[in-house]
C-alpha cells in the first residue's frame, strides 16, 4: 500500500509541475469549487462534474464556467474522466462511485483536494489531525494557539474550510490546523505535516468501510510518510493507537488523562494540573471546556503546538498558551447548550455521529436527560450505550431511517429501566415536539445521535441549527 499511495503522489506532482493534461474534479461541494479554481488558477485545464443538479451547484457551476473551467451537473461524462491527468475527488464520493472506478480501470491517479492544495503551497507549514473523537476541537484549539503565539494560522480541511482556499488568498498563512477525516486521509498520499496528531480510534464510518480494519486503515495513512524526523502526538489511552503507532518512524510524544508516568502530557487530578513536557502548565479549572475528553483534547493540541517548533515552548510561549486555553470555547454543535430556560436545558451535540462520540457525551451528562437518537444508521452497534442511558436516560427517542437498528439494539436491553419510543415517520419536528412534551424542569434534551444526519439533513451543522431553532420555538 505504502509503495502504491508514494507512487501516486509522485505522478501527481508531477503532472502539475508539467502543466500538461486535463484535472478531472468530481463532486462541486465546498472542496471541489475550491480545488478547481485552483487549479484553473494555475493555468491548468479542469474539468467539474456533480451529479446533482440542484440550484447550489448550478450557481457553483456558473461560476466556474466563468473562470474558465468545463462543467457538467448531474452527469458525469465517464469517458472525459478515464482520459484524465488526475482525478480530483471530493471526500463525499466514495470508492465506488462510477467516475472514480472509470478513472482506476483507466489508470488515471485520483487524490482529494487535500493533496492537490498541499502541493500547491509547499511553503505551507500545517500541523494535522485526525482521530474517530475529538479532531474538530483538536483542529480549532491548535489553529487558535497558534494565532495565540502571533503567527498567521488558519482552520482549514475537514473542519470546513478547504485547503484549496488558503492558495487563493492575495496572502496565504504561513499556518494551518488541518483536520483530516479517514477518506481524506485514503485520497492524500502526500502528507507530510510538521506534526501529526492522533486523538482517539473507534469504529466508525462502518457503512462505508467493510470493517474497522479498513477503517482504521486510512486513519493509519497519517503515517504513511514517517521518516526519522517526523513528530507525532497521540493519545496513551487507547489499546488501538498503541498498536498502531508500534513501528512508525519518528518522535512520538503521548498525552493522558488516566496516567502520569512514559507520557509528555497529562492531567494530575489530584493537584487538578494539567503538565506538558515536563512541567506544570494550567489548573484545569482555567479550562472551560467540559469533561475528560475536553482536557485530552486541550493536551493534544498544547503538545502538537509546543513541539511544532522549540519556540512555542519558552517561559513566554507557555504562558501565552495557558492564556488562549482558558479563552477558548468549542465549536458550535459539539455538546453546545442552546437553550438553557425554565428549568430546562436543551444540548446540541449534532457533530456525534458515531457511538462513541455520543457515548462521550452520555458520560457528562448528570441530570435527567431526554435522549434523541437517529438518522442514517452508519453500521455500529447501538449496544454500547446501554450502560450510560440507564444511570441518566429519562427516555431515549429514536427517529430516522435509524429507528428500526436503535430499537432493536435499545428496548430489549434497556426494558427495565428506560422507555425506546420508535418515530420512524416523524418530521424532525414531531421529535422535538415529543420531547418537549416529556420533558419537566430539571431535565435535559440531549441530542446525540449516534448517526449521519443524512436521511433528514444536507449535514450535521444544519441538524443542530434546526435543533436550536426548535428547542427556542418550543421554551
Amino acid at each position: 500500500m505504502q509503495s502504491a499511495a508514494r507512487t501516486v503522489a509522485q505522478v501527481v506532482a508531477l503532472r502539475l509541475a508539467e502543466h500538461t493534461g486535463e484535472f478531472a474534479v468530481i463532486g462541486l461541494g465546498r472542496s471541489g469549487v475550491a480545488a478547481a479554481r485552483l487549479l484553473r488558477r494555475g493555468g491548468l485545464r479542469v474539468y467539474a462534474s456533480d451529479r446533482s443538479s440542484g440550484e447550489a451547484v448550478q450557481r457553483d457551476a456558473e461560476r466556474l464556467r466563468a473562470e474558465g473551467v468545463d462543467v457538467d451537473v448531474g452527469t458525469h461524462d465517464l469517458a472525459r474522466i478515464a482520459q484524465a491527468a488526475v482525478v480530483v475527488a471530493s471526500p463525499g464520493v466514495p470508492p465506488t462511485a462510477a467516475p472514480l472506478q472509470a478513472a482506476r480501470a483507466a489508470g488515471v491517479p485520483v487524490v482529494g483536494e487535500v493533496e492537490i492544495a498541499l502541493r500547491l503551497q509547499p511553503a505551507l507549514h500545517y500541523i494535522a489531525v485526525t482521530g474517530t473523537n475529538g479532531k474538530t476541537t483538536t483542529t480549532a484549539l491548535i489553529g487558535h494557539l497558534l494565532r495565540a503565539l502571533g503567527l498567521d494560522a488558519a482552520d482549514v480541511g475537514n473542519i470546513g474550510t478547504p485547503v484549496s482556499a488558503l492558495a487563493l488568498q492575495d496572502k496565504p498563512p504561513a499556518w494551518a490546523a488541518l483536520e483530516m477525516s479517514s477518506f481524506q486521509l485514503h485520497d492524500t498520499p502526500g502528507l507530510y505535516p510538521d506534526v501529526g496528531v492522533l486523538t482517539t480510534l473507534s469504529p466508525d464510518h462502518l457503512d462505508r468501510y467493510t470493517d474497522v480494519d479498513e477503517y482504521y486503515a486510512d486513519k493509519e495513512r497519517l503515517f504513511l510518510n514517517a521518516v526519522p524526523q517526523s513528530r507525532w502526538v497521540v493519545t496513551a489511552d487507547n489499546d488501538a493507537v498503541r498498536l498502531m503507532m508500534q513501528g512508525v518512524a519518528g518522535t512520538c510524544y503521548r498525552f493522558s488523562t488516566q496516567q502520569a508516568t512514559g507520557v509528555d502530557a497529562w492531567y494530575d487530578r489530584d493537584t487538578g494540573m494539567l503538565h506538558v513536557l515536563g512541567a506544570p502548565f494550567m489548573p484545569r479549572d482555567r479550562v472551560t471546556l467540559t469533561g475528560d475528553h475536553n482536557v485530552a483534547n486541550v493536551l493534544a493540541a498544547v503538545l502538537a503546538v509546543m513541539v511544532a517548533d522549540a519556540a512555542h515552548t519558552t517561559p513566554q510561549a507557555r504562558a501565552q498558551l495557558a492564556e488562549a486555553v482558558s479563552t477558548f470555547r468549542a465549536p458550535p454543535h459539539r455538546l453546545e447548550p442552546v437553550v438553557d430556560r425554565n428549568g430546562l436545558l436543551w444540548l446540541d451535540d449534532s457533530k456525534a455521529t458515531n457511538v462513541a462520540s455520543t457515548l462521550v457525551a452520555l458520560a457528562g451528562m448528570t441530570r435527567p436527560t431526554i435522549v434523541l437518537l437517529g438518522g442514517r444508521h452508519k453500521g455500529e452497534p447501538y449496544t454500547a450505550l446501554v450502560p450510560e442511558l440507564q444511570r441518566v436516560a429519562k427516555v431515549v427517542l429514536a427517529y430516522g431511517e435509524a429507528t428500526g437498528h436503535i430499537v432493536g439494539d435499545l428496548r430489549e436491553a434497556l426494558a427495565s429501566t428506560v422507555p425506546v419510543e420508535a418515530m420512524p415517520s416523524a418530521s424532525f419536528a414531531d421529535v422535538m415536539a415529543r420531547a418537549r412534551a416529556l420533558a419537566a424542569p430539571g431535565d435535559v434534551v440531549l441530542l446525540s445521535p449516534a448517526c449521519s444526519s443524512y436521511d433528514m439533513f444536507t449535514n450535521y451543522e444544519e441538524r443542530g441549527r434546526e435543533f436550536a431553532r426548535l428547542a427556542e420555538s418550543l421554551t
